[in-house]
Parts: C-alpha cells; sequence; structure tokens
C-alpha cells in the first residue's frame, strides 16, 4: 500500500470516528450554556470571515467593487428573505451591472 492510499484510509477512519463522536456521547457529556453561546460566536464569526475573503480578495489583492457590490445585494435579498433563486441572481445581475458600468 503507498502512502496516498494509506492517508486516504486514515482521513476516512478519523472523519468516520469523528462523526461517530456525536451519537455516541450524545446524552453523556453536557456543554454549559456560556461555551453554548461562544461556540455559536465562533461559528458565526468564522462564516463571516469565510464571506469577506471570498467577496474581497482575490490572488491576494482587493477584486475590486463589482464583487462586493454584489454580495452586498445578495445579502440584502437574503435579509430580505428572498427565495434563494432571487438571491443568487439578483447577486450576479448587480456584479453584471457594476462590471458593465466600467467599475471594476
Amino acid at each position: 500500500m503507498n502512502a496516498t492510499a494509506a492517508m486516504i484510509l486514515a482521513l476516512a477512519a478519523g472523519t468516520y470516528a469523528f462523526r461517530l463522536v456525536g451519537p455516541v456521547l450524545h446524552g453523556r457529556v453536557t456543554v454549559p450554556p456560556r461555551l453554548q453561546e461562544m461556540l455559536s460566536a465562533g461559528a458565526v464569526v468564522l462564516l463571516v470571515a469565510l464571506l469577506a475573503t471570498g467577496a474581497l480578495t482575490e490572488a491576494g489583492g482587493f477584486a475590486g467593487w463589482a464583487r462586493p457590490a454584489g454580495v452586498l445585494a445578495g445579502g440584502v435579498l437574503a435579509w430580505r428573505r428572498a427565495p434563494f433563486v432571487v438571491v443568487v441572481l439578483g447577486a450576479a445581475a448587480t456584479t453584471a451591472l457594476v462590471r458593465a458600468a466600467g467599475v471594476s
């Protein structure tokens, strides 16, 4: 067995074990409410950071104004509870219009 196959098997076993821990320990481990709040806040912070880097950067530099404008438009539509298709099309249309206007 080569190193690649061994690594794939090790990662597969680790993933399976990680997923199995949740159901096995569900009723046995209690997490304090403060820690639950911090974990929820941490998840939100990580998602916002991912959104910011994806929306604002490209190849290590600023992506231009069209992409953040599209993300902002999509965010507003999602906040207003528009259907997912409308959010995606609105964000894409906003980005296309900003780029067509010559603002990159």
